[in-house]
């Protein structure tokens, strides 16, 4: 065991974490010249064509350092600021992180939290200064900075480069020597973590484990803690670029785990695995539930596809664990899910996801986050409002609370005034302005969080051109004055595209939403009235004009009276029609909604 090391990699978004992870494979020649391939270890096409890390991987490799053989356990870890609940998971599994900083780009926003996420679990923490061979490098003064966040040595510090390769066999030697060996005990009954399951559509699910305590064999009956199941390990094993199969898995070390399980809901993130016969009497404390953010509904094109969705829903949550869904209806769009995701970027990976992965074509209705609501007749008991159509009456309604965060948003100082314009525009309230060095500036706001699950991060990078970097963490409710805002097409109110806004933008969003909703709804045989409503009282009106066919071609000349009777009768058939008509809604106008602001 004193020859193990179980290690992350935590950075911020784009810092060279998935090319570092190449270079440290390559040193420890756990990949061969024929399986290498850029950011080896992000699997999915997605990541790939976007650049991001979506889901963390872990990959074990063989050292040699100083005569000795060790194994070196690597987890690499997401950057952006809507998978940090993956990153909680690698982190409990470890015992050290290396903190990878670009030395173009210095500290982040997201780098400081994943580092308080590290420190909480008091990690080793091993600084690599990256990316040192750019031509925009300033090592010397990022360094300072690292020096100032740590409180290390700048000897600590290691110069690396993920493209050339400089620095790997430093940061190889600085785990080995630095990162503490994992304690446990081999004789003890079985305990693991479960920190991560994948979902193999020939074999059921893939359970990917860390030891603590004891030991398990191949064959062995094991039982999961939080479900009470119990099944036979048919096969167990290390993760190497394919998996390797073991008789054994002993203290300390990381592995994978097969036995066969079908059902999506008998695994859970974050479980205690313990040998069946003699269970472990102490389950591991795991990482907190996943808290979602943001809540959307997600619904099949058609309707029958509705069980389909079910099954790729649970398959994908067992792939991603920081997806929660519920089944609900609407009066719109038939049956579908309310899903919580953790931020826009993983609701667009979802629903990505699910085309790509399960073929499965789906509407999502507009965002929106979690509420409180109290009603005269129960002030003190709240209701959870997570969709806008279940908020009370106005007339019933005592308050309603919104969820805020603490937005920390670090940036060159030549943006400060345009970066506090948008967060005062979004309602945010500034608490603390530091000057990191004289270049760059950290900002800290309460903000309501439905203000930025729209498209506060694309409107930051623009004021910033880039250079911002956001990060966020919940600080519970507050009272603020919301109205629901229903669009009514054709007099009928779409449940979907109502939502719960502050009173002070009610007016100036609700005639946007319809000026949007007329370029996207298609004509029709008939006038569509597209109206805005606080309850009973219309905001803001467009009309998208009928289609009108020339009735009158066949009449040249001769009296007005028949042409006007043609007309007429034309006028009686299209009021029939708007009874009766049906307005079809597009998929882009329920996403429209979102990017009221271009």
């Amino acid at each position: 065991m004193k020859n193990i090391r179980n290690f992350c990699i935590i950075a911020h978004i784009d810092h060279g974490k998935s090319t570092l992870a190449d270079r440290l494979l390559d040193a420890t020649q756990t990949v061969t010249a024929r399986e290498q391939q850029a950011q080896l270890l992000d699997s999915m096409d997605l990541e790939r064509e976007r650049g991001i890390t979506i889901k963390s991987h872990a990959i074990q490799m063989d050292y040699t350092y100083k005569g000795e053989k060790y194994t070196l356990n690597l987890i690499d870890t997401p950057g952006h600021v809507d998978f940090s609940y993956e990153v909680s998971r690698s982190i409990a599994a470890c015992e050290g992180a290396l903190l990878i900083v670009d030395a173009a780009q210095s500290i982040q926003a997201q780098t400081i939290s994943n580092l308080y996420l590290a420190l909480e679990n008091d990690l080793e923490i091993i600084p690599v200064l990256n990316k040192i061979d750019l031509p925009s490098a300033n090592p010397e003064e990022v360094s300072d900075d690292i020096v100032d966040l740590l409180g290390c040595d700048y000897e600590d510090i290691i110069p690396a480069s993920g493209k050339t390769g400089l620095g790997v066999e430093d940061i190889l030697a600085a785990i080995i020597e630095r990162i503490p060996a994992p304690k446990g005990d081999p004789e003890e009954p079985l305990q693991a973590l479960v920190f991560d399951s994948v979902y193999n559509p020939f074999r059921g699910i893939e359970v990917i484990f860390r030891v603590l305590n004891g030991k398990i064999t191949k064959g062995q009956k094991i039982k999961f803690m939080a479900t009470g199941k119990e099944y036979f390990a048919d096969e167990i094993g290390t993760l190497k670029l394919n998996q390797v199969p073991k008789q054994v898995i002993a203290a300390g070390d990381v592995g994978y785990l097969i036995s066969g399980i079908k059902e999506a809901k008998e695994v859970k993130v974050g479980d205690t695995l313990t040998d069946a016969k003699t269970p472990t009497q102490n389950m591991i404390a795991g990482f907190e539930n996943v808290k979602p953010m943001v809540f959307a509904g997600i619904y099949p094109v058609d309707t029958e596809d509705y069980e389909e969705l079910r099954n790729s829903m649970e398959k994908l949550q067992l792939n991603d664990a920081s997806l929660v869904f519920t089944a609900e209806s609407s009066a719109a769009l038939g049956f579908g899910f309310r899903c919580g995701f953790l931020g826009m970027l993983h609701m667009e990976i979802i629903q990505e996801r699910l085309e790509r992965e399960f073929n499965m074509t789906v509407i999502t209705t507009v965002p929106n986050v979690s509420y409180l609501a109290y009603t005269r007749k129960h002030p003190t008991t709240p209701l959870i409002v997570n969709n806008p159509s279940d908020l009370p009456e106005p007339s019933q309604l005592e308050k309603v609370e919104e969820p805020y965060i603490k937005a920390t948003i670090i940036t060159k100082s030549d943006f400060v005034g345009q970066v506090m314009n948008l967060c005062i525009d979004k309602r945010g309230i500034i608490t603390n302005q530091t000057y990191l060095t004289p270049e760059r500036v950290e900002l800290t706001f309460d903000m309501p969080l439905a203000e930025i699950v729209f498209d506060f991060y694309d409107r930051l990078k623009t004021v910033s051109k880039g250079y911002a970097s956001f990060d966020y963490s919940p600080i519970g409710m507050r009272t603020s004055n919301l109205v629901k805002v229903d669009v009514m097409l054709n007099a009928h109110v779409v449940d979907a595209l109502s939502a719960l806004i502050h009173a002070d933008n009610a007016h100036h969003i609700g005639k946007k939403m319809c000026e949007k909703l007329k370029e996207l709804i298609p004509r029709q045989q008939f006038d569509i009235p597209i109206q805005a409503a606080i309850g009973v009282k219309v905001i803001a009106r467009e009309t998208v004009k009928a289609l009108r066919k020339d009735v009158t071609a066949k009449c040249y000349g001769g009296d007005i009276s028949r042409k006007r009777k043609l007309l007429e009768k034309q006028k009686a058939g299209k009021k029939r029609m708007r009874q009766v008509g049906n307005v079809e809604i597009p998929q882009e106008a329920f996403m429209a909604v979102l990017k009221l602001n271009d």
